[in-house]
């Protein structure tokens, strides 16, 4: 039995300039699982299609219960193959992801077309499937719904991670991560009640002379 699964969504930027973000999307504040990126095999068709193998090195950390079953190595990286086909006259660009890792504990197939949006030709269209299939006996169905549960997190992350690289490539100010956003909540906080405790501190001394 295989999961199956299927979106689409859109970026607010043209297909050349997503072109262009997909080879320079790590690293960014949403990819921090991504390790390493080397290309195995690049060549241009007669055609004038760009075909490109890389390795993609992950972290991956298996669910608690899954990682009794797996070498300790294994429950925390992954290695994924991502291959991909750019045809510039046709502006589409399509890629095939997969793990070669642990592959019969869970295995993921990705595949993503980026196309010019047909309602707004400054806008850029990702339709993305999936197949999530297990072999680990008396396990998989639970193995399947974990990924299953992974891969849409990861959907949300990697659009995010996009938005931030093209807004990045277009001198825009990209929107400020959770993290980020909390990590300045949290020094505006402290710099309040730093200036509060002042403030408390030169009332009380001002009492004592009164």
């Amino acid at each position: 039995m295989v999961k199956y699964f299927s979106c689409a969504g859109f970026l607010k930027s043209s297909w050349d300039q997503v072109f262009l973000a997909f080879w320079q999307r790590y690293p960014n504040p949403y990819s921090n699982h991504v390790l390493t990126e080397d290309i195995i095999f690049r060549e241009v068709t007669p055609d004038n299609c760009l075909i490109s193998r890389r390795l993609l090195t992950k972290t991956s950390r298996a669910p608690r219960w899954a990682e009794k079953f797996l070498p300790a190595h294994m429950a925390r990286k992954a290695y994924i193959i991502e291959d991909s086909v750019v045809d510039p006259r046709g502006r589409t660009m399509t890629t095939l992801t997969w793990n070669i890792s642990h592959a019969r504990v869970m295995s993921i197939e990705e595949r993503c077309v980026y196309r010019v949006n047909p309602d707004n030709n400054s806008w850029t269209e990702i339709k993305r499937e999936a197949w999530i299939s297990s072999k680990l006996y008396g396990l998989s169905r639970a193995i399947q719904e974990f990924g299953l549960a992974r891969f849409k997190s990861s959907v949300t992350k990697t659009m995010k991670g996009f938005e931030y690289v093209l807004a990045k490539m277009q001198g825009e100010m990209p929107t400020r991560t959770l993290a980020e956003t909390a990590t300045v909540k949290a020094r505006e906080t402290a710099l309040a009640a730093k200036e509060k405790a002042k403030d408390l501190a030169s009332q009380a001394q001002k009492k004592q002379y009164v």
